[in-house]
């Protein structure tokens, strides 16, 4: 179970933010649909090589100013 949870509408403002920060992510690597945060956590592990607390703590960063451009 994901420990966090993302609404579609702060996805597209999220993904611009990890794309900007890490720039060798694909659209594929950042797909994702509401409730499978959980297959977005366990692909992005993955292709950036870090642990799963890296990746959600990343990303709840990035939602906590969601307004923003800081990740």
């Amino acid at each position: 179970m994901a420990e966090i949870s993302i609404t579609p509408e702060n996805w597209e403002r999220l993904k611009l933010k990890v794309k900007r920060k890490y720039r060798d992510l694909t659209e594929e690597d950042l797909a994702f649909h509401a409730g499978e945060e959980e297959q977005l956590i366990l692909r992005l592990m993955g292709r950036l090589k870090r642990t799963r607390e890296y990746v959600v703590f990343t990303l709840q960063k990035g939602l906590v100013n969601i307004d923003n451009n800081r990740l």
